[in-house]
């Protein structure tokens, strides 16, 4: 691959990055208004594990990107053991499976209704 190439995608993701950092800083700006109160705190969890307009989530989407990564470490892994893809495999699993299932229990013990 070109120096170019990878440089351009290098760019787009730092680009890519940045953006994803800003939107974050305004929901945790959001989690720490003083005037929030249980039932729009336990949606907001809500809405990081499953997004109700978009199929996902924030987490399950960071889980599937990693997950991305790990398929293609597969492919360029120079031994194939897994030195590089398995801690991407399992950090994807820790993403779903741990922070996202927890986020799901604080949501459901500050509002038990759901998202109303």
């Amino acid at each position: 691959m070109t120096g170019g190439r990878t440089r351009t995608r290098l760019d787009r993701v730092r680009a890519s990055v940045g953006i994803a950092q800003l939107a974050l800083q305004q929901i945790e700006d959001d989690l720490s208004a003083d005037d929030i109160d249980g039932q729009e705190f336990a949606a907001i969890l809500r809405e990081l594990q499953e997004d109700i307009d978009v199929p996902g989530g924030l987490f399950p989407a960071l889980a599937q990107m990693v997950s991305a990564a790990a398929r293609r470490a597969e492919q360029i892994e120079p031994d194939r053991y897994g030195d590089a893809s398995c801690p991407l495999h399992e950090a994807a699993a820790l993403i779903t499976d741990n922070a996202g299932q927890r986020l799901s229990w604080a949501a459901r013990a500050l509002h038990p209704q759901g998202a109303n």
